[in-house]
């Protein structure tokens, strides 16, 4: 391996006024089921969104499309201003940057691990973007330990934990450095300790110079890792607004099933619903 070669050039490398991304009437299915049905957003530069529905509301999807893996059937989408279409991304001089500026972390990390070892798992998108061998070396020790798993660099990680596998698909993006960072459910199946470990570092994300669009049905942790939540239901987004603002609208939020009513007993023997704020998994 050779010395860095340079990125080829494109009119996105420079950031642009505007949205990061723009969602115009997209419209997308699997196997004719909808699952996402003309939808339209905007994620502005440096905030941190959160994507709230229950499985099936077109959360994974969006993000997919988000990240160029998938693209529309009906509708646009743009990246700082330029069409984001499969066509544009056979082009390097608009892929090369887009993959180093955009990075997504699926729910199952299973689904993204494929290396022998932690350390060529994190080392393959930078050999990827062709750096030198030095610089791989010192970035991926670097992130290694900023995640707390350069103890786990020689293992296969098919054989690390649920928590150790999202860290490890979590520093093979964040290695790139990206603008842009797509978060399928973070905290999905973790432990206690893995996931508040998790949160923290979100958290820690608060204020920089990242946009972050974080998909989850936990409501204990929107607050704490959003600045602006959008609200979805069959491929459609149904209400926008702050995280508080959501959270204090337990009809919605019931409707949505992100929570669920529970039946009560009371004094006199009457029973009634009532909607309780905390997340299930679905």
């Amino acid at each position: 391996m050779g010395s860095q070669i340079e990125n080829p050039k494109s009119e996105i490398e420079n950031p642009m006024p505007g949205p990061v991304f723009d969602v115009r009437e997209v419209t997308f299915s699997y196997n004719h089921v909808t699952a996402l049905d003309h939808l339209s957003l905007t994620i502005p530069t440096g905030r941190r969104i959160a994507l709230l529905g229950a499985n099936g509301s077109g959360k994974s999807t969006l993000l997919r499309i988000l990240d160029g893996l998938a693209f529309p059937e009906k509708g646009s989408i743009t990246f700082c201003g330029e069409a984001l279409t499969e066509e544009r991304l056979r082009d390097s001089a608009f892929a090369y940057p887009f993959r180093r500026r955009v990075g997504l972390v699926f729910q199952n990390p299973d689904i993204q691990l494929f290396s022998p070892t932690v350390f060529d798992e994190v080392a393959f998108g930078p050999l990827q973007l062709q750096w030198s061998r030095e610089k791989v070396r010192t970035a991926v020790d670097n992130m290694l330990e900023v995640m707390k798993i350069a103890h786990l660099k020689d293992r296969s990680p098919h054989h690390l934990s649920t928590g150790e596998k999202k860290r490890v698909t979590l520093a093979s993006v964040l290695v790139l450095d990206p603008e842009v960072l797509l978060l399928d459910e973070p905290t999905a199946s973790l432990d206690p300790k893995s996931a508040s470990q998790m949160i923290d570092f979100l958290i820690g994300l608060h204020g920089g110079a990242k946009t972050v669009v974080t998909s989850t049905h936990d409501l204990d942790i929107v607050e704490d890792i959003a600045d602006d939540c959008f609200v979805f239901q069959m491929g459609r987004v149904v209400a926008t607004g702050t995280p508080a603002e959501i959270l204090r609208q337990p009809s919605l939020l019931e409707q949505t099933n992100l929570v669920h009513a529970h039946r009560h007993i009371h004094a006199g023997g009457e029973t009634h619903s009532h909607p309780h704020l905390h997340g299930h998994k679905h």
